[in-house]
């Protein structure tokens, strides 16, 4: 498929909503985090905002975007992102996951959704790197965290793994009248110092367990799906945690944006 010699780190992004990309602090700390990294050959992304079972692939030939949201701002819906797909990715992923009784379906006309584009049109804004998303088809942290180990030879061939969720995530409990940079909530404070401290110390198995383990877990997500893409990016990193590092941090209207790249 690919032929290089680096071994390309993981990523795990809180990729926000749309008005997202107009915090210039946010912007410009995605545009250090590509900048720190060797040019990628290709993509991989898992957004918090695809589940399909079974796990399917995206558009392999570039298509229109997904804005899969509403109530928004005309412009957000005028953002483009023509990056070119990525069908040798696709077929290396179909081969490292694939097995009888686990198929890879394929949708050629979904383009890529906000939790995909939002982050990458802000670290590679040129577009010109071969993009494939790829479904979630379970929120279960093993299974995910096993998909994961699955693409793990990926990295050797210079693809960028990317899990692109929220570190917390609960729109009800958001603020907007107190402004962007408003001090965070404790549930959402005490939710991201334990992931910080959890993924430090490397214990997948309380991550994997966080709805039990860690503080204010059914607050801070009271749906899963924006934490369910750290596992994807932790098992592709399984051999190594602990290179973990933090990225990004800080709160966005009280969400943790913390982001960590291992390897």
């Amino acid at each position: 498929m690919f032929s290089t010699d680096m071994t390309t780190p993981v990523l795990y992004l809180s990729h926000g909503a749309p008005p997202l990309a107009d915090d210039r602090r946010w912007t410009a700390e995605l545009a250090d985090v590509s900048a720190g990294l060797d040019r990628p050959t290709a993509i991989l992304i898992v957004s918090a905002h695809w589940e399909a079972a079974p796990l399917t692939l995206a558009a392999t030939e570039t298509v229109p975007l997904l804005y899969d949201f509403g109530g928004f701002p005309e412009r957000y819906y005028q953002v483009k992102y023509a990056a070119p797909g990525a069908p040798q990715l696709a077929d290396q992923v179909r081969k490292l996951l694939h097995s009888p009784g686990t198929p890879v379906y394929d949708d050629p006309t979904r383009g890529l959704d906000h939790g995909a584009y939002v982050p990458l049109k802000e670290m590679y804004p040129d577009a010109d790197i071969p993009v494939l998303q790829v479904s979630m088809p379970t929120l279960d942290p093993t299974e995910l965290f096993r998909i994961g180990q699955k693409l793990e030879p990926l990295r050797d061939q210079g693809v960028l793994i990317v899990g692109s969720g929220f570190t917390t995530h609960n729109l009800r409990e958001m603020n907007f009248a107190a402004g962007s940079d408003a001090p965070a909530p404790n549930w959402s404070i005490e939710f991201d110092d334990w992931t910080r401290r959890a993924l430090e110390s490397q214990d997948v198995d309380a991550l994997i367990d966080f709805l039990h383990k860690a503080p204010a877990a059914t607050i801070a997500h009271p749906r899963t799906e924006h934490f369910a893409p750290l596992f994807v990016t932790l098992g592709a990193a399984a051999h190594h945690l602990p290179t973990a590092q933090t990225v990004i941090n800080g709160f966005w209207y009280g969400l943790s944006k913390r982001s960590w790249q291992i390897g």
